[in-house]
């Protein structure tokens, strides 16, 4: 008996050790810019290509723009949305055109006196190929990037590659009210929920055929799928690595908390700019309440909740003049110990706003807080009144999102 659990048991460790191995070997999922390099890049031969991309458009560690040029694609010039080509800069900074220190070539903003392109912009590109991370949040503005750029491809008569990725939030996640026409603007360019479950070339390919754009013509365009993303897959579950989309958003925890807790970009309180943790840290120097109130939000948002003190600071790049500086702000700090599968990030902001309103003596929110949310939320917030469902505008998009989507 003894010889035979001798055979057995470092089988067993053999066949364990294998599944062991198999997990590891896992294939991560393909961004569409290694799509591009493994499989696209003959297409490129005698073309003009332009760049529209952020530190995040890397391969093994070198960003697009390097590797493009070293394998002898004609790169002719560079494109920066906001927070700039090789993300130098912070939330809301103006980009300008200048020229990129290490290719020299020409960088053109599209965050400064034009957010899309001219013709003379384009006049030395054939077709752009475009690689902005998505946040899956309405609010964060390259998708409204990527939209004025098919305006002005399609009026140049120009071509775009759209170079696709995951959505951070996964593609099942869908909430929040439908941006109202009036609120309308950088940070709110669709009418569609807060949050969408969509990539950037899904989002393409409805914004079109839903007549989003001001398109006299359809535009030129394809998207270069990602390989092995599925829509239940938040980031983490995709097993690629994250590079910070803007400087703020560090980690996907803090972007994960920023899909709600940006509303308070749209009050008097801090939303954590000018610490290391922005959208994870709440607070101002008059919001007052005692650590046992946290226990029930607690519960309720399946969010670890600690009370904090902390102090916003100037950040060159990161946050300049953040509110409160200087100050001594009371808070709270978000974390996420058990993972994000019970978490709704969005409904977590909408109840630590209502528990700041009547926590804060001199609480105050702005019209901004409309255009981030897409409707009268400032009302709604004063006058302390129900916050409206969004159950049904969400079924409703569901439904006429379902024939763009291409996961």
């Amino acid at each position: 008996m003894r010889n035979h659990l001798f055979f057995i048991v470092p089988a067993l460790i053999i066949l364990i050790g294998c599944k062991i191995q198999h997990v590891e070997e896992q294939p991560k999922v393909k961004l569409g810019i290694e799509v591009l390099l493994e499989d696209h890049l003959q297409e490129l031969e005698g073309k003009r290509v332009g760049l529209l991309m952020n530190p995040s458009s890397r391969v093994n560690g070198v960003h697009m723009v390097d590797s493009l040029m070293n394998l002898g694609v004609n790169v002719t010039a560079l494109f920066a949305a906001e927070h700039g080509f090789r993300g130098e800069a912070g939330a809301g900074e103006i980009i300008e055109d200048g020229i990129d220190q290490e290719t020299g070539l020409p960088v053109f903003s599209l965050y400064g006196s034009s957010r899309k392109p001219t013709a003379e912009m384009l006049e030395k590109v054939d077709i752009i190929l475009f690689d902005l991370p998505d946040m899956g949040v309405r609010f964060y503005t390259y998708s409204a990037t990527m939209g004025l750029v098919m305006e002005a491809i399609a009026e140049n008569d120009k071509e775009l590659w759209i170079l696709d990725r995951p959505n951070p939030l996964g593609g099942n996640y869908v909430a929040g009210w439908i941006l109202q026409e009036e609120y309308k603007s950088f940070v709110g360019f669709y009418p569609m929920p807060i949050i969408y479950g969509m990539t950037m070339g899904e989002l393409a390919q409805m914004a079109v055929g839903e007549g989003w754009l001001e398109l006299e013509e359809t535009p030129d365009y394809r998207v270069i799928k990602a390989v092995g993303w599925q829509r239940d897959m938040l980031w983490p579950e995709t097993g690629l690595e994250w590079i910070p989309p803007s400087p703020n958003l560090p980690t996907f925890e803090h972007t994960f908390a920023y899909a709600g807790t940006v509303i308070f970009e749209g009050t008097n309180l801090s939303e954590g700019r000018g610490t290391e943790d922005p959208f994870l840290m709440i607070g101002s120097p008059n919001l007052n309440f005692s650590t046992s109130e946290l226990d029930s939000l607690q519960g309720i948002y399946a969010v670890k909740i600690d009370s904090v003190t902390f102090e916003p600071r100037s950040i060159p790049g990161k946050a300049l003049s953040p509110k409160w500086e200087g100050e001594l702000c009371h808070g709270f700090l978000l974390s996420f110990p058990e993972g994000y599968s019970k978490t709704d990030p969005l409904k977590l902001g909408l109840g630590l706003l209502e528990f700041a309103s009547n926590h804060t003596n001199d609480f105050e929110i702005k019209p901004f807080a409309n255009n981030l949310f897409g409707i009268d939320l400032k009302t709604i917030i004063e006058n302390e009144n129900e916050l409206p469902s969004w159950k049904e505008e969400v079924e409703s998009f569901k439904e006429k999102r379902a024939e763009y989507l291409l996961y």
